[in-house]
């Protein structure tokens, strides 16, 4: 009980310093917390809406996906003739059953061709209106589509848009442009995350989606009353007999969970990841501070343990203190976390993912990680300056605070650190060594790991000489105040080391992850100069295929010398070595592809590959099959015949763009393969004529206006796509890593509050011989520039090391060019100067308005 007392006593005695430490805390836990509450909010959107739209039972054609998204080559979705629901209607145990035609292999726009498809990656469908769709959406003005000029759209594409009731659409598919008016505003009974629905009747959906007449793509079927969804979908099955999918409605449920269920794992491993680099960071502030009123306090724990208070007594009060910051921080954080997710849902409705917080999820298993997290993580952080208190012998009374560090310990961790250093650099030359990149790849995290703990443990050791250099350059210049800066941030290298450590892991990955981002665009880039030589490239953003009519339009551009065509699709392989590949990919293009992309071949030459019944195959794929040039393969073309094709050229694995990739001519393709089920292209390649690259350009852009699916783009737009895209990326990412480097200025600002406190009598006896308060406020805002700096050092080469190492498992990809990104690691390392003057504001000012006379009868 009088340990417990003590600590309250000492807790709230300085709970204005432990406030800093708190938030770190309330931060880290919040960013768990939010997390997890926001994922789990997301798996309750997508749960409801599935469950929701899921017949009890459903049929689908053969070769659509599990969750009956389009698959087909031809860019149209996979169909089955109306006589199915004829036969479904007889089976026992159906109550009603309903045909539908749906695609998301569409582009829908409005009248002046401007994309109705969400931002955010969300699928844009087309379907026909039925009972199962009215069972989840609501007419919320106008009427449901009649007719071929109707068509219906859902409120929060309308809303988005600023689509009305009258409003022409244009529904772009496989078939072609098909153009209606606005019937009919409907809402979501449930919450829609954000796809683009448009409604058509049926037969107008069937020959806008498909084509023909008298086809569906699914069959909805209600069970009657008494019969289970597992005996419907078997009694159903055995009426339709075999190639159909027959699913039950919680199997379609999981289905479409599943494909949605990726994307979340990546999502919330990747946020918990930064939010245990928070927690990392943290603890670097959570040791500082404990540690600094330690060392405050060791004349007044001296003074316990001379009336009798134990080591274990004093050991327990410091972790009490620890446990009421660790319990405080993280009820906050709980709340905070619940804060952040309803903000990250606000923010996904701004990208168009569509959250309502009426679906918000909290699950007992969230607060209660989150307190354990926080509380654990703070007790821990707080052990070894807990350990070091109950070392204080009763003798600390009759000394002043802040007893020199033990120079053994000191001598320990110098070793300690170099030889983790050191194992840590050899593990990242073993990586860059490495000769396969998965090895590597391991090699590559053990190196990064105890590189990091190293640095982390010598950090105080490093301290003296790069604060000395850093003070040279630039703390000289500003004379005896410059001198003094340099001396306070030596004073304790240890506190200067963990400060600077806690930035440093924050900007250790910025630098490591901009060094790979720029080596990817720059090994990118330099792929694409070295192999392609076609000018322009047509393809969709969204996946749509191309179709023949688009084609047509491009070849008729004016200027444009050739158009190559690009198709792919998969096929069985028997290969000689008597083994069947199912389903392995085969692309086939025109001869002009030979020239369009200068692949490089191990053996043969790639032209010949175009040969009537011949083909390529990569290297790796010729090795594993023992493969030769001459060598047959018999190729099962899907929805084809079986062809024996003759290997004419191998083409070099270490490739970027269209690695592993096999090719045939479309003519032989087409030989084997019936018109009507050849795939489309999904890429297109034009060459403008010698000196005419300007107007092939406009010219391929005018003839392709009226698909306003497709991007016509040069070799300098694709690039600044890719560049968009990786920077993108890298954006978020550093927005993610802010949290760990915010987390890191508050250790900064905390280091040098409690620092004030600790040189109380020492600040009042400069400023009584004469030290102003501009001096003083600039000498403690130098301090902190030069402690963000040697961090900003430290982070900058440590991760310009590993971004290095891991540009050379890239290399093995393919990816061969390092590129160090100078103006962002300058960039950073600036700002980690005004970072510096930034934390030291208000320690600076309430420096400066310390009482002079009370400063010096401070003891």
């Amino acid at each position: 009980m009088t340990v417990m007392k003590t600590s309250l006593r000492n807790f709230f005695a300085h709970k204005g310093r432990m406030a800093l430490s708190a938030i770190a805390v309330l931060l880290s836990v919040g960013f768990v917390c939010g997390t997890l509450v926001f994922t789990d909010t997301m798996s309750t959107t997508f749960d409801k809406l599935f469950a929701a739209t899921s017949s009890d039972v459903t049929v689908s054609a053969k070769g659509a996906s599990d969750s009956g998204e389009t698959t087909a080559d031809n860019g149209k979705p996979p169909v089955m003739p109306a006589s199915v629901l004829s036969e479904v209607r007889k089976a026992d145990g159906v109550k009603s059953a309903e045909g539908t035609v749906f695609s998301t292999s569409v582009t829908v726009v409005d009248a002046d061709k401007d994309n109705l498809s969400p931002s955010s990656g969300a699928p844009t469908i087309v379907g026909s209106w039925n009972a199962s769709e009215a069972r989840t959406m609501k007419i919320t003005s106008g009427a449901a589509p009649k007719g071929p000029d109707a068509i219906m759209v859902d409120a929060d594409t309308a809303d988005k848009h600023d689509l009305k009731l009258g409003d022409e659409i244009g529904v772009i598919s496989a078939v072609g442009t098909h153009h209606a008016k606005i019937s009919g505003i409907a809402d979501f009974t449930v919450t829609n995350p954000g796809a683009a629905i448009f409604y058509l009747d049926t037969k107008t959906a069937q020959q806008t989606l498909v084509g023909e007449m008298g086809v569906y793509t699914n069959v909805n079927v209600t069970a009657a009353s008494g019969v289970s969804d597992a005996q419907l979908k078997k009694n159903v099955a055995a009426e339709l007999g075999t190639g159909f999918q027959v699913k039950t409605a919680e199997e379609t449920a999981d289905a479409n969970q599943k494909d949605v269920e990726g994307f979340m794992n990546v999502m919330k491993y990747a946020m918990l990841g930064f939010a245990g680099i928070a927690f990392l960071v943290g603890i670097f502030l959570i040791i500082n501070t404990f540690s600094m009123l330690v060392a405050q306090r060791t004349r007044e724990i001296g003074l316990m343990r001379a009336i009798g208070s134990s080591r274990k007594q004093v050991n327990r009060s410091v972790l009490a203190e620890a446990l009421l910051l660790g319990v405080v921080g993280s009820v906050l954080g709980v709340g905070a976390g619940v804060g952040l997710a309803v903000g990250l849902m606000k923010l996904m409705g701004q990208m168009g993912m569509e959250l309502s917080t009426d679906d918000l999820t909290v699950a007992w298993t969230t607060p209660v990680v989150g307190l354990v997290l926080g509380v654990v993580v703070t007790v821990l952080a707080a052990y070894l300056p807990a350990r070091r208190a109950g070392k204080i012998s009763p003798m600390a009374a009759l000394r002043d605070a802040g007893a020199p560090a033990d120079a053994k310990a000191g001598w320990i961790r110098g070793v300690i650190g170099t030889v983790l250093t050191g194992a840590g650099v050899f593990g990242l030359y073993l990586a860059a060594a490495a000769d396969k990149a998965q090895e590597g790849s391991l090699w590559l995290g053990l190196g990064v790991v105890l590189s990091l703990i190293g640095f982390v443990i010598i950090g105080p050791l490093l301290a003296g000489g790069v604060v000395r250099v850093l003070g040279a350059v630039l703390l000289r210049m500003f004379g005896p105040v410059g001198r003094m800066a340099e001396r306070n941030a030596l004073r304790n290298p240890r506190r200067t080391g963990a400060t600077g450590a806690a930035l440093m892991i924050g900007l250790a990955l910025v630098a490591c992850l901009s060094v790979v981002g720029s080596s990817m665009v720059a090994s990118a880039t330099d792929q694409l100069d070295k192999t392609v030589g076609t000018d322009f490239i047509v393809q969709s953003d969204s996946g749509q295929l191309i179709t023949p009519q688009a084609v047509k339009a491009a070849k008729s551009a004016q200027a444009v010398e050739r158009v190559t065509e690009y198709k792919w699709t998969k096929a069985d392989f028997t290969t000689p070595d008597g083994e069947t590949l199912g389903g392995t990919a085969i692309t086939a293009a025109d001869p002009s592809y030979a020239t369009d992309l200068r692949t490089e071949t191990v053996a043969g030459k790639l032209p010949d590959a175009y040969e009537p019944d011949s083909m390529s195959v990569h290297e790796k794929f010729a090795e594993d099959h023992g493969i030769s040039l001459g060598s047959k393969i018999k190729v099962a073309f899907k929805d084809g015949a079986t062809a024996d094709l003759t290997v004419r050229a191998i083409t070099s694995s270490d490739v970027v763009i269209d690695a592993g990739a096999m090719y045939t001519s479309i003519a032989t393709m087409a030989k084997y393969v019936p018109a009507d089920k050849m795939p489309l292209d999904s890429l297109l390649f034009a060459s403008a004529k010698d000196g005419q690259q300007d107007a092939a350009y406009k010219s391929l852009k005018s003839a392709l206006h009226d698909y306003p699916q497709y991007t016509v783009r040069d070799q300098t737009d694709y690039k600044e796509a890719l560049k968009d895209q990786i920077g993108q990326l890298l954006n978020m990412i550093y927005g993610l890593l802010a949290l760990a480097i915010i987390v890191a200025i508050l250790g900064v600002v905390n280091t040098l509050a409690l620092s004030v406190v600790e040189r109380t009598r020492e600040i009042g006896l400069m400023r009584a011989i004469g030290l102003s308060r501009r001096q003083l406020r600039r000498m403690i805002r130098m301090e902190s520039v030069v402690i963000a700096l040697f961090g900003a050092l430290l982070g900058l080469g440590l991760g310009m090391g590993w971004g290095a190492t891991a540009q050379q498992l890239l290399a093995l990809e393919g990816l061969g060019a390092l590129e160090i990104p100078w103006p962002t690691i300058i960039g950073v390392f600036i700002g980690s100067a005004f970072v510096g003057l930034f934390a030291a504001l208000i320690p600076a000012f309430r420096a400066g308005r310390m009482n002079v006379l009370n400063a010096i009868a401070t003891e």
